[in-house]
């Protein structure tokens, strides 16, 4: 059975960086496309944030660019997310995801975590 476990959300000033950790268990981690995904209060936005590929390939939402920073450690099974110059539009519930090899769309992957919640005042 597959667990992820998010951790490192928080409430920091605009400006303010955090740094999101994703642990997983129950899968071959290495082969698998590794990313986050941010929705914001009430549901009413989802957004990919950034994902990252078997062969260290990522990319970026437009919003995020130049600002966050995947990064994957497949000995521990984990993803992390580094978030610098936080806005308040950042705001939102981050959620790390998992599908098998490289087509990394995780709406319809089973492999989610429970999330983890940023805040950013302005």
């Amino acid at each position: 059975q597959v667990h992820m476990v998010e951790s490192g959300g928080g409430s920091v000033q605009a400006g303010g960086s955090l740094r999101l950790s994703c642990a997983a268990s129950g899968l071959t981690y290495h082969m698998y496309c590794v990313g986050w995904v941010r929705q914001t209060p009430g549901g009413q936005d989802r957004e990919r944030v950034a994902y990252l590929r078997r062969d260290g390939t990522t990319n970026y939402a437009d919003s995020v660019k130049g600002r966050f920073t995947i990064s994957r450690d497949n000995a521990k099974s984990s993803v992390y997310l580094e978030m610098n110059s936080l806005k308040p539009d950042d705001t939102a519930m981050y959620y790390c995801a998992a599908r098998y090899g490289d087509y990394c769309v995780f709406e319809d992957s089973n492999m989610w975590g429970q999330g983890t919640q940023v805040t950013v005042s302005s």
